[in-house]
């Protein structure tokens, strides 16, 4: 029987069964505390990051500025497929995952501050106050069971999140001929209406996360699924805040 399906990448079933019976008992099993307290860790690394690559605009070091942007991003991406493919390393490469993100959402904050300095001066802070908000009122709507992560559910947010990848992927292939998809980037009606239903994709997702810590905390996975759940959570945090970056930075662009 089917335990949990979750339409984030890196957390299946497949990965929480396999977990069973590959650590030694001693070390105990994973608990919903012990991953949110590991999440808190990784919010740490990450806001470290960010707050460094912050701080070298002040210093005037751009050039360093974008160098720690591009390190974030491609050493993000790899270190993300290090834990996804080997969970047991997860208490290692998670934490290094969350500084390189840090580094990477600290540029691409800078960045769209500077081009939205007059229009819209503080975009960045309310996009981390939003993520944050959307965030515990998902958090709530699951404690009490206002949203259930039920079978139909899970089916419906893996469909359309799979769907959102796909559109990505397209578009960025479409961007490398030259052809532009204006409505990906502009401050249309479109390009709103296309962005809310992304973050709304993105929040339900916050439910997934959430029901499969509690269900690998039922199932006795072994302790290092700790640090895989607060990977997988927080994920889902960094792509909420890039898309809700990116819906204001289109209200703003229509000012």
């Amino acid at each position: 029987m089917a335990l949990f399906k979750s339409s984030n990448p890196t957390v299946t079933e497949k990965v929480f069964k396999n977990s069973l019976g590959t650590a030694d008992a001693s070390a105990g099993t994973m608990t919903i505390g012990g991953s949110i307290g590991k999440f808190g860790f990784l919010l740490l690394m990450v806001m470290g990051g960010a707050f460094y690559t912050w701080n070298l605009l002040g210093k005037g070091q751009m050039s360093l500025l974008n160098t720690m942007m591009m390190v974030g991003i491609f050493g993000g991406l790899i270190t993300a497929m290090i834990v996804i493919f080997k969970p047991q390393l997860a208490k290692y490469v998670a934490p290094l995952y969350a500084l390189l993100e840090g580094f990477a959402l600290g540029g691409i904050s800078v960045m769209v501050q500077s081009a939205f300095a007059e229009a819209y001066p503080g975009i960045v802070l309310q996009a981390v106050g939003l993520t944050f908000a959307v965030a515990l009122g998902m958090l709530a709507l699951y404690a009490f069971r206002v949203i259930r992560a039920t079978q139909k559910f899970r089916s419906i947010i893996f469909s359309a999140t799979l769907g959102i990848m796909i559109f990505y992927v397209i578009t960025w292939i479409l961007g490398l001929f030259h052809v532009n998809v204006a409505f990906m980037y502009d401050s249309s009606l479109l390009g709103i209406g296309i962005s809310i239903f992304i973050v709304a994709i993105a929040a339900l997702n916050l439910i997934l996360d959430f029901d499969m810590i509690e269900r690998g905390a039922e199932m006795g996975a072994p302790k290092y699924m700790e640090w895989y759940g607060a990977f997988g959570l927080m994920i889902t945090m960094v792509w909420l805040y890039l898309e809700i970056l990116k819906l204001l930075s289109r209200f703003a662009g229509r000012k």
